[in-house]
């Protein structure tokens, strides 16, 4: 039995992964990550740049009978989600990842394993590095900040790449080649609110929510995952219809494209109304738990008591804040009426802070339709300020419109059936590939989109199946022996 993640095959990209996850590259932290890929292309004596906003373009030459065929792109993202379960001690800024092997599977210990894209990443520095690869000449293109803002391709001008067609290693099923794939915009609602001082003859509980699943706000939002902010209001709501509880201060959740798996709030109750604040909402508690036992088997739901706080929410904006967040659209608002079982539009409702007198709810929409992504961010805008909220809407990148006609997509679909003996799902995802933010830039590159298979991605459940990275390599490899002839 293999313990060694180096030891794993193909080894060229199971050793490069382990270089790239030693290098601490959380999104908008990604200086050393860049360095790193700097000192690559340097060290293979390839042409080698970094543009205005951070992206490395590595070019390599064709080999020996591929001159004339038409130069690739191939893309992947540097960053990596930076999710950890509560009680793991880890610095993303500082520490790289901890791996370790489970049978077919390669996962981190506690912490997201930067699959989600690093594998990605590894398997071009692995064509790069070669030396017995047939490919066509590459353009290696590693964007910044992918997970957090699209940074790097938003960023990336028109005229700096001469590729003709752009592979992205960045799907997460190895069965699935997608053409396309959803938009989204940054919905953030703010507020000031009046702290006043705590109530005399109150008791102080501190409500957690933990151990759910999470997963990725695109790719997992249909699964009925629970979302720990709206579990989290949903027992704010029940506690303060029976006993006016106060919120002192609030934390759920963490990075926008992540499902929250946790939540936990400070909240006081009237002395008196100690029994019947722990009745009402150990029945809810036990009521949501019963609800999600089947998805969510590891949902906890603590009440737990606490140093009273000098501090609360004034009454009146706790009321609209709570119930405007139980109005707010959180998962599926539409399904793809062109693509089956395809989200078209939804929203996550990420990151909720309430603290020292100020409210931020931080939510990610996604569409494959511009007008639908309008629609969805209307009605959350409008939910929000009539809670009095102050909201931006920014960050707005569009979708990957389906091209059924691709002469890439013509290529993959054939030979993926040859190599496998069965037909791949040539599907669109509900994910933010880069895809269509190159494609403003570069409207005439056509575009792809493959990778091994991954679960769990942006939570610390994420993990890489050993045998689909073998399966992805193999594909990878007779892609590149197939690429066309230039046209003149």
């Amino acid at each position: 039995m293999i313990t060694s993640i180096r030891k794993l095959e193909p080894r060229s990209i199971w050793n490069h992964f382990s270089d790239l996850n030693a290098v601490p590259r959380p999104s908008k932290k990604e200086e050393r990550v860049i360095q790193f890929m700097m000192n690559f292309g340097k060290k293979l004596h390839l042409k080698t740049i970094v543009d205005t906003v951070g992206n490395v373009i590595i070019t390599k030459p064709a080999t020996k009978g591929f001159e004339n065929r038409k130069t690739i792109v191939m893309q992947s993202h540097l960053d990596m989600v930076h999710q950890k379960n509560s009680e793991t001690v880890f610095d993303f800024e500082t520490d790289g990842i901890r791996m370790h092997i489970d049978g077919d599977w390669v996962s981190a210990d506690g912490t997201t394993l930067g699959a989600d894209n690093g594998l990605g990443v590894a398997s071009i520095m692995a064509i790069l590095s070669s030396n017995d690869i047939q490919h066509p000449p590459i353009e290696a293109l590693f964007t910044i900040d992918e997970e957090t803002g699209m940074t790097g391709a938003m960023g990336l001008k028109g005229g700096i790449l001469k590729g003709e067609i752009l592979l992205n290693l960045d799907t997460e099923e190895d069965d699935e080649i997608d053409m396309g794939c959803a938009g989204g915009i940054d919905v953030t609602a703010t507020r000031n609110y009046t702290e006043v001082s705590a109530p005399k003859e109150t008791i102080a509980f501190r409500v957690s929510i933990k151990g759910l699943q999470g997963g990725h706000s695109g790719m997992d939002i249909h699964k009925g995952f629970g979302n720990a902010n709206k579990i989290m209001n949903r027992l704010l709501y029940y506690g303060f219809e029976h006993v006016n509880l106060q919120i002192a201060e609030l934390e759920g959740g963490s990075l926008r494209n992540a499902i929250p798996r946790e939540s936990f709030s400070t909240i006081l109750v009237d002395k008196t109304s100690k029994e019947t604040f722990l009745s009402v909402m150990n029945e809810m508690a036990n009521s949501i738990k019963d609800e999600f036992k089947t998805i969510e088997p590891n949902l906890t739901i603590g009440i737990d008591p606490v140093e009273t706080p000098l501090k609360v929410m004034n009454l009146e904006v706790q009321k609209g804040f709570i119930k405007s967040i139980y109005a707010a659209l959180n998962g599926v608002y539409k399904m793809s009426p062109d693509i089956p079982e395809l989200v078209e539009t939804s929203n996550n409702i990420a990151r909720i802070v309430v603290r020292n007198g100020k409210i931020s709810i931080a939510c990610l929409t996604r569409s494959s339709s511009e007008s639908s992504k309008k629609d969805l961010t209307n009605s959350l805008k409008s939910c929000f300020e009539l809670s009095g909220f102050e909201v931006e809407c920014s960050g707005s990148y569009p979708g990957w419109q389906p091209n059924v006609d691709s002469e890439i997509l013509q290529i993959l679909t054939p030979l993926y059936e040859k190599l496998f003996g069965e037909k791949a799902k040539v599907a669109a995802c509900h994910a933010g590939l880069e895809c269509g933010i190159l494609g403003q830039n570069y409207p005439l590159m056509d575009m792809i989109s493959f990778g091994p298979t991954i679960k769990g991605a942006h939570s610390p459940d994420e993990r890489v199946s050993i045998s689909s990275v073998q399966k992805f390599w193999k594909f990878l490899l007779e892609i590149l022996k197939n690429i066309p002839e230039r046209n003149s």
